[in-house]
């Protein structure tokens, strides 16, 4: 994965783009409470969604651990088409990890203080959720990560001085 500018290269996901996903996600999740309300009830937030996410995160991770294996330890190289499908992958899912961590949150902040039963019940599986969200993008940008090849790491440190 070597930023050279020439095409057929990827650039590693900037940090903005992935901040700019989970403010989005953040603002989303906070208005989904208000809006709810007025026209019935607000959602749910049941135990197995921050568990999907969770098992999502740890998918990602292995594979991270594998490719890194692979790639940096056994020096072996990756098939070109299986490089692009985990780079995609790595991609997208840390963008929309960003985005469903960033409207739990949201989603979570908006039930602080408010008088229902069930208010404490959703602030903590948002909680739950928001961290398994966090664990996704962090699993998918290590996934990113072991896709470079050796010489990626040297050619974007040169550039940068």
């Amino acid at each position: 994965m070597a930023d050279d500018g020439e095409p057929g290269t990827l650039r590693p996901t900037p940090p903005g783009l992935v901040l700019g996903w989970a403010t989005t996600g953040l603002v989303a999740g906070w208005f989904l409470h208000p809006l709810s309300d007025r026209w019935g009830n607000p959602p749910l937030v049941t135990w197995p969604q921050p568990l999907a996410l969770a098992l999502v995160a740890a998918i990602l991770g292995f594979t991270a651990w594998s490719t890194w294996r692979t790639v940096h330890v056994r020096r072996e190289p990756l098939d070109p088409h299986r490089a692009v499908n985990r780079l995609v992958l790595a991609r997208a899912c840390a963008l929309v990890g960003a985005l469903v961590g960033g409207g739990y949150l949201g989603y979570g902040l908006s039930w602080i203080g408010d008088p229902s039963e069930l208010a404490g019940q959703r602030i903590w599986r948002c909680g739950a959720a928001t961290v398994a969200g966090v664990l996704v993008v962090v699993a998918s940008l290590l996934l990113e990560r072991a896709c470079r090849v050796h010489g990626d790491d040297d050619e974007l440190r040169g550039r940068s001085q």
